[in-house]
């Protein structure tokens, strides 16, 4: 008997900054089609900086994840749909009680195409008043990104009785579950 060969997975790649990256790691990785989240620093001009020197807020970076995802199992549009639902991105440097530029709501395209979709959503949400306050998510091209320290990944799922984690992460994860059930792992 012969072995059928195994189907290779066609993954791309979405990197979004919305505010901690704990919480966005977190709500992520419960999303179906997704198969690797790295929490990073994109966007700044320091090569290979630390948590600290981007929590300084002089390094120009933003804290973001990076994701492998299946296209065949989740579009871009519906982990850009989660994104705009489990933050504010009417917050410039901010997410509650997370303030600095580190935590500026922000989506770096891999490529054309999700730029226009990413910039055609933000014309749509603004257009449509879907927030009390005009989107201020940045729309910038995808270039170094830099993974954070080991003790970065999986922060919630290795810390689920923390304080920030219950108080600031769990909310967001109730939310994604109410709002985006079908696209949840089972």
């Amino acid at each position: 008997m012969e072995n059928s060969p195994k189907k290779e997975i066609a993954l791309k790649t979405a990197v979004f900054g919305g505010g901690c990256f704990w919480c966005t790691e977190a709500v992520f990785s419960a999303l179906k089609g997704v198969h690797d989240i790295m929490p990073g620093y994109t966007g700044g001009a320091l090569p290979h900086p630390t948590y600290e020197q981007v929590c300084n807020g002089n390094t120009g970076h933003i804290e973001a994840i990076r994701i492998h995802y299946d296209p065949a199992v989740i579009s871009y549009g519906d982990l850009m749909a989660v994104f705009f639902n489990t933050h504010d991105p009417t917050t410039p440097n901010r997410q509650g009680n997370d303030i600095g530029t580190q935590y500026q709501s922000a989506i770096f395209y891999a490529d054309e195409s999700q730029k226009a979709e990413a910039e055609a959503l933000i014309k749509e949400l603004n257009d449509t008043k879907a927030y009390d306050k005009p989107v201020v998510t940045l729309v910038r091209p995808l270039e170094a990104f830099y993974d954070a320290e080991d003790y970065h990944k999986d922060y919630f799922k290795n810390h689920p009785d923390q304080r920030y984690c219950q108080i600031i992460i769990q909310p967001k994860l109730d939310k994604l579950e109410r709002k985006f059930a079908e696209l949840l792992n089972k």
